[in-house]
């Protein structure tokens, strides 16, 4: 599974990533610093939604993706997703999924701030157009999900 822009995908790649904590171990024992890229979205029906659309919808199997809010965090400064979910509870925003891609830097320098905000930047472009890849969606347990 890809992970994001500059990570070395053949190291996280072998790792199973099955819930948050997962991504957050794997990006504490890269050899490089890492940030953890994240964009929320919550699901939602386009005004013109049909009958049949509305009932998968109300049944949790469609919708649209609208990003909310994005943040990036050094996975040091992370204790763990439900520390990540107590922070972004207190925003205010009702979301469904959480969208995570891990960026490298080099060595002990993390990614200069100018490309983690162009990264965070595609990320939400990426999430408005339904192109997904090299992020991985979370639900609000924490779990990794399948799209589709």
């Amino acid at each position: 599974m890809v992970i994001g822009f500059r990570v070395e995908a053949t190291k996280l790649a072998a790792m199973e990533i099955s819930h948050f904590n997962d991504l957050l171990a794997a990006a504490r024992q890269q050899p490089d610093a890492q940030r953890l890229l994240m964009v929320f979205a919550a699901a939602s029906l386009p005004p013109d939604a049909t009958a049949e659309q509305r009932a998968r919808f109300e049944a949790g199997e469609s919708g649209e993706l609208a990003p909310l809010m994005c943040v990036d965090k050094d996975p040091a400064d992370l204790k763990d997703f439900a520390a990540l979910q107590a922070e972004a509870l207190s925003m205010g925003q009702d979301w469904a999924l959480v969208f995570a891609a891990a960026m490298s830097g080099q060595g002990r320098q993390s990614p200069a701030s100018t490309q983690v905000e162009a990264a965070l930047t595609r990320m939400v472009e990426a999430v408005k157009s339904g192109n997904l890849s090299g992020m991985i969606p979370f639900d609000r347990q924490g779990e990794a999900v399948q799209l589709g």
